[in-house]
């Protein structure tokens, strides 16, 4: 695909500086650009191949003053790194979403319904009294159960499974692998030692503007649903066990754990390989460090979390810096005892 740079700037609210009808048809590196790409500058670090890139056109702010002739055009905007970001958001739909028809063999019951510029991949299955909204992309082996419901604009890449019961928004996007609506872990203890498995008759809501990571999964509630709200982003390999409600705009790293019941606000963000156990309350805008065990509930909003268990960013760092020393005072009690 080609645009000119005023397509471009027009796109990303940008200003011209230079040659506005030289065609772009590639995304480059500053430090590889050649012509016929477009790229970015908003490190400092990185500011001598803003004189020698041979990129056709490089965005940059707006405050940016070169002190050296520039060959590329630039485009002026408020934030460089936000710009060139709209710009591969943009990049990004647009090619994702240039797929329509049906690739055989695919299957879709008689009672379920699809809307317009849709695209189903080879091998993809979708269940009974299924509603789908337009411009829905389900690629190959993509499962989708019975009664489920889709928006608009919405893409499964390989390998999703939706199970039964499942509500999506629109604007949603899962990558490979992963898995809405499975059994959450439901299992009651019997006298004689077994486990007897609880049905899981709830369901899971994703509200707009969600992306689920490769191989996360979000369970089924037990009763009642699972709600991951809107703008909600999680990464690969992520657990959200039943009955968790997700709020708007948190973002979730990879290997992240939420046990059942879970709350956690909006505005959250949680580090790689945090754990929260269930039945808590995870405040507004809590930023919790990867590694983290949270094992009460936050009340407080604003507050950065670290350790484990988690506690007070402050007093981690405090406390660590005594901690790293534990040889050293140890080696200092045992002299004070011997002088004793």
């Amino acid at each position: 695909m080609e645009f000119t740079i005023d397509q471009v700037a027009l796109l990303i609210n940008g200003k011209v500086e230079g040659e506005g009808n030289i065609k772009v048809n590639r995304l480059d590196k500053i430090q590889e650009g050649k012509p016929g790409g477009i790229s970015f500058f908003s490190n400092e670090k990185y500011e001598n191949y803003v004189y020698e890139t041979d990129c056709s056109a490089i965005i940059v702010s707006e405050n940016f003053t070169p002190n050296k002739a520039i060959k590329p055009t630039l485009i002026r905007v408020k934030n460089a790194y936000v710009g060139f970001t709209q710009l591969l958001e943009a990049y990004s739909q647009i090619t994702k979403m240039q797929l329509t028809g049906t690739t055989q063999p695919c299957y879709m019951d008689e009672s379920s319904t699809i809307g317009e510029g849709f695209y189903r991949g080879a091998f993809s299955s979708i269940g009974k009294n299924s509603k789908i909204g337009n411009n829905v992309k389900i690629h190959s082996q993509v499962y989708i159960g019975d009664n489920v419901t889709i928006g608009d604009n919405c893409i499964f890449h390989p390998g999703v499974k939706i199970c039964n019961d499942s509500q999506v928004g629109n604007n949603c996007e899962f990558h490979p692998g992963v898995v809405i609506g499975s059994d959450g872990f439901g299992f009651a203890p019997m006298e004689d030692g077994t486990f007897k498995a609880i049905p899981q008759i709830g369901n899971v809501i994703i509200e707009d503007n969600v992306s689920v990571g490769a191989n996360s999964t979000i369970d089924r509630a037990t009763m009642g649903s699972t709600i991951i709200k809107k703008g909600a982003k999680i990464d690969n390999m992520v657990q959200i066990a039943h009955n968790v409600i997700i709020g708007e705009n948190t973002v979730i790293a990879a290997q992240a754990g939420i046990s059942g019941s879970t709350e956690i606000g909006k505005n959250c963000m949680i580090g790689g390989k945090a754990g929260i156990v269930g039945h808590l309350k995870i405040a507004d805008h809590t930023n919790i460090g990867a590694n983290t065990g949270i094992s009460k509930s936050i009340e407080k909003s604003g507050q950065t979390i670290l350790g484990y268990m988690g506690f007070d960013f402050k007093s981690f760092l405090k406390s660590y810096a005594v901690f790293k020393n534990l040889p050293q005072l140890q080696d200092k009690l045992k002299e004070l005892e011997k002088k004793l």
